[in-house]
This record gives structure tokens, C-alpha cells and sequence, in this order.
């Protein structure tokens, strides 16, 4: 009887030890090819590894950036096609995914959309290929129930024209609410301008109003993409594209005041610069930066603890091809880079003392990933 519940007891331990170390990993993706829509995979964070076999599948058509809702309960996704969409599903305890409903993003090729802190609104850019009527920025309501509703607002930019190829039109990249939940601040590639806009939770019709300042001015022909803010809103960082830079912010009363831009290679062909997503550590000490093109890197920088300033310590390959997203597992010891062209995520081991990427724990084959969120 002792050696029975002996046994019991062991398998009860490992069970746990498991549980304690597992994670949820989302992965969002274009399915042009042979990617069927979000995937549902277990992650163990103590040895950086991906369970092979996805959990769940779930259909939806090319789902290419992925929004939770602050429980965790909701997850959001938006259909980068022509003629774009917005897609709700409900998430269990267990974190199995359905689908709740779909509706129009009223522009071309959506790439981001972030969650009112209210969560009562969904904000979506609509980055939009095509100059003509060039990209835009949506806001989508969110019932009770998770479903969303119709757009009931809708604001475009105009276009810096700096680069007639790449600029010709407004093209919405990201948007991104402050730590306060009170500014929505609009990245437009297009514009070479950061908007700045006012939100209020109240207003069914016009959640959003411009903020004074209304927008920030960025070098032209730069091409703003992702904004950052670090966990207290007293600094921001931004990413630019075309010019493969990361630039750093002073916060002061929504207005963004540049303190530093700092080149992610030394490269001077403008095939090595495309600048992507970025990340800071969870203690906040480290900020990491994605640079796509022909350069193909992860760029990792310290942060000033007072001044929120920028001092590089490290470049390391992706070991793949264009890292649209990546993002730091729930223990913040490792990094995974969803190299989209080159269809893998590769796991690199992180050290949380240095902030270093050292060696790859894993190079997982994905078709065509394109977001990473976690469950935890």
C-alpha cells in the first residue's frame, strides 16, 4: 500500500513540476501557403522547448497579429487581406480557442489592433498597400460577450510622399495605447508622424479626438512602425523602418520629446535596414528590437534606469529570414523570433543578468509565423 501511494504521490510532484513550467504559446500567421490560421502550442520554460504537436488549430484566414484581452479570456485577431477584417474568439480556462464573429476592418491589409484598457474598443490599423485611399486608423467596438460590432470610427493621415514608392500614401502600422490607458498613439509608415490621439471610453461615436500636441515629426522618408512604452509611461521607444533606426522618448503630458535615435546595423545598404517589433525584459532593463531585410538580427540595448537612455550591447542573428515578431516567454530566459519567409521559430536562451541572447535551444518549423503571444 506504501509503494501505491509512494507512486500517487510522485506522479501527483511530476504532474505539477510540468504544469509549473508549461506556458501557452500562440502564433498568429499568413496563410498563403501551407499555414491554416492561429496556432496553439505548449511551451516548457524551463527547457525553451515547443511541444510539437499543436494543441489546436484554429481557421482563420491569414490571422497575422494576435490582441488578448487583460483576463486573458478574449483574444482578438485581424485578417491582413484586402477588404481586411477583424476576428473575436473566446479563450477557456483550459485555452481552448472558439470563434465568436468577424467583421469588416473597412480598409486593406490590417497589421495591428490593440484593446482599450476599458476594453470596451478595439483600435485597428489598417496599413493598406495600396496609396490610394492609403491606409487608416478604425475603432471597433467590443460587446459584453466579446463580439464586435461595426466600426464607428474611421481617420486617415496624410501621406509624407518622402519615398514616392513606399510613401505615396498613409499607411497606419501600429497603434498603441499608454500605460494610462488615456492616448492612443498612431504609428503611420506613410506619414513619417506619430498621432497622438485623445481616447474617451464614454463617447459611442467618437472615442477618439486629437490630442494637442496631435502628432510627432520623425525624419522623412523614415517610416515610423512600432511604439513602446516602459511599464511607469515615462519614456517610449519607436521603431523606424526605412531608416532601420530605434528612436527613444522622453513622456511628458502625451507628448513625445526625442532624446536619442540610434542606427540598429552598420550597414549602409538600405536592403539592411527594416526595422520591426521590440520588447523590453519584464524588470525593464533590457530593450530588444527586431531589423529584417538582408540583415536579419535581433539588436539588444540596456536601458538607463532613471533616463530610460539607450546603450547597445549586442547583435545576434535570427538564424532565419525576416523576423516579423518575436517575443520573451512568461520566464523571461528565453527569446522566440518568428522568422516568417523562412517559416521557423528559432529559441534562443537569454541571460536575465546580461540581457544577452547566447545559444538557439530550438528551431521549430512554422509555416509563415508572424505574431507570438503567450497565456500564462
Amino acid at each position: 500500500m506504501n509503494r501505491i501511494w509512494t507512486s500517487l504521490l510522485t506522479a501527483s510532484l511530476m504532474s505539477l513540476t510540468i504544469t509549473a513550467h508549461a506556458a501557452t504559446l500562440l502564433v498568429g500567421s499568413y496563410t498563403d501557403g501551407q499555414s491554416q490560421g492561429i496556432y496553439r502550442y505548449q511551451f516548457d520554460s524551463k527547457t525553451g522547448q515547443i511541444d510539437p504537436t499543436p494543441q489546436q488549430v484554429v481557421k482563420s484566414v491569414s490571422p497575422s497579429w494576435l490582441v488578448l484581452s487583460a483576463d486573458q479570456r478574449q483574444l482578438f485577431a485581424v485578417n491582413e487581406t484586402p477588404n481586411g477584417k477583424v476576428s473575436s474568439f473566446s479563450v477557456s480556462a483550459k485555452g481552448e480557442i472558439k470563434p465568436l464573429n468577424q467583421v469588416a476592418s473597412r480598409g486593406d491589409e490590417p497589421t495591428h489592433a490593440s484593446l482599450s484598457r476599458d476594453q470596451r474598443y478595439l483600435f485597428v490599423a489598417n496599413y493598406a498597400v495600396a496609396p490610394d485611399p492609403g491606409g487608416s486608423l478604425v475603432v471597433i467596438p467590443v460587446a459584453k460577450d466579446g463580439k464586435l460590432k461595426d466600426v464607428v470610427q474611421q481617420l486617415r493621415h496624410k501621406a509624407s510622399g518622402a519615398n514616392p514608392e513606399r510613401q505615396a500614401g498613409a499607411h497606419v502600422h501600429s497603434l498603441v495605447l499608454s500605460p494610462d490607458g488615456l492616448h492612443v498613439y498612431a504609428c503611420d509608415l506613410g506619414a513619417d508622424k506619430v498621432f497622438i490621439y485623445r481616447y474617451d471610453g464614454a463617447s459611442t461615436d467618437h472615442p477618439l479626438s486629437a490630442a494637442i500636441p496631435a502628432s510627432v515629426d520623425l525624419p522623412p522618408g523614415s517610416g515610423p512602425r512600432h511604439l513602446l512604452f516602459d511599464a511607469k509611461g515615462r519614456h517610449a521607444y519607436l521603431t523606424l523602418e526605412m531608416s532601420g533606426e530605434v528612436v527613444m522618448f522622453d513622456v511628458k503630458d502625451a507628448a513625445l520629446l526625442e532624446r536619442q535615435r540610434l542606427p540598429l546595423t552598420e550597414q549602409q545598404d538600405a536592403a539592411a535596414k527594416a526595422s520591426g517589433g521590440l520588447h523590453l525584459s519584464a524588470d525593464g532593463r533590457f530593450l530588444y528590437v527586431s531589423n529584417r531585410g538582408t540583415a536579419n538580427e535581433i539588436v539588444v540595448f540596456s536601458v538607463g534606469k532613471e533616463d530610460g537612455q539607450l546603450t547597445f550591447l549586442q547583435r545576434r542573428s535570427v538564424e532565419g529570414d525576416h523576423p516579423r515578431e518575436f517575443a520573451l516567454d512568461p520566464s523571461d530566459n528565453f527569446l522566440l523570433v518568428a522568422n516568417q519567409k523562412s517559416n521557423q521559430i528559432v529559441v534562443m536562451h537569454r541571460d536575465p543578468r546580461s540581457g544577452k541572447l547566447g545559444e538557439t535551444v530550438q528551431t521549430f518549423t512554422q509555416d509563415a509565423p508572424s505574431d507570438l503571444k503567450f497565456i500564462e
